[in-house]
């Protein structure tokens, strides 16, 4: 016998969740409510702008609420009286008490950008790609009130591409979660899910990064300063000082190549690079943006502007 459709309450705040979100509103289940976070001012200009999870809620035209703060008893008393059966996090952005996670009658699950215990915390996907890690993955977990130390439902792990960036990793990792969350859905329905506790002996973290974590040290192995640079793609972008001006580079290569004891200095200048010694070997920079001007390709930025070997970043 088919189990009847359950009222879900979505928590979700970024990009990251529109997929599954879109996963849920496909299915046969009820998303009763959207939370997400408050509107925030954001740029010079301090314009007010939607979470992308609230847009996706009002294009479907549904329950949308958006608490400062879900501790406060005004909504827990709202989503009380939403009855749902259960709820689900991703990437909300605020941390869910006690007096939550006992509302829905089967619990909250969350989907973690992560094959936890490792990288727990806010920035899973950087992380990985920072640290040199091969592989990664989706969790789905029971939640409690630890962060991100719920019982494992099921897991999903997908390579890391040599290339890949934190955008285009986050982007496959996104549609894996949606994929992954419907089925946790399904066999908790079907009670054909078995929760397994995590060894939190092996737990790490994945805690957010400030926008001075993307200062290249040029000092640093050319390796290290890849993974910088593709882990901080789109943010907080890595970057160096030319002059008295500022540059984000957003691709690049290692060469090998020996030392000078030079870290810093442009060694060679190609129609397509400019290769620029590190610590260890060198890093050929292909793509960079100044501040305040659009990104653009090395051809394209040394058409406008001179790099001559022996200039030195910091």
């Amino acid at each position: 016998m088919k189990a009847p459709p359950w009222r879900i309450v979505f928590f979700g705040t970024p990009s990251f969740a529109l997929l599954p979100l879109h996963a849920l509103l496909e299915g046969a289940d009820q998303v009763v409510a959207v939370v997400t976070q408050p509107d925030r001012e954001k740029g010079r200009g301090r314009k007010v702008v939607f979470p992308p999870v609230k847009e996706l809620a009002l294009r479907h035209h549904l329950t949308l609420l958006q608490p400062e703060r879900v501790r406060e008893e005004a909504f827990q008393e709202t989503l009380r009286g939403l009855q749902p059966d259960l709820v689900i996090v991703v990437a909300f952005g605020q941390i869910l008490p006690k007096s939550i996670l006992k509302i829905p009658k089967y619990g909250a699950i969350n989907v973690h950008a992560s094959l936890l215990p490792k990288y727990r915390g806010a920035a899973p996907i950087a992380w990985s790609i920072l640290n040199g890690e091969i592989s990664t993955g989706i969790t789905t977990m029971m939640m409690d009130e630890g962060m991100d130390t719920g019982d494992i439902l099921l897991q999903v792990e997908t390579p890391i591409g040599k290339e890949e960036t934190c955008e285009t990793l986050h982007d496959r990792l996104a549609g894996l979660g949606a994929q992954l969350l419907k089925e946790t859905v399904e066999r908790m329905k079907a009670g054909n899910i078995h929760p397994i506790p995590q060894d939190h002996s092996k737990a790490t973290y994945a805690p957010p990064f400030k926008k001075e974590d993307g200062h290249i040290d040029w000092k640093r192995q050319a390796m290290e300063i890849d993974r910088q640079v593709r882990a901080f793609n789109p943010w907080p972008g890595a970057f160096t000082k030319w002059g008295d001006q500022w540059l984000k580079i957003y691709k690049g290569e290692v060469r090998e190549r020996p030392q000078t004891g030079n870290p810093g200095g442009v060694v060679w200048v190609g129609s397509d690079f400019i290769e620029v010694e590190t610590g260890k070997d060198s890093f050929l920079i292909k793509e960079i943006q100044l501040e305040g001007r659009r990104k653009m390709i090395i051809r394209d930025f040394l058409s406008g502007h001179s790099i001559p070997v022996g200039t030195v970043f910091h």
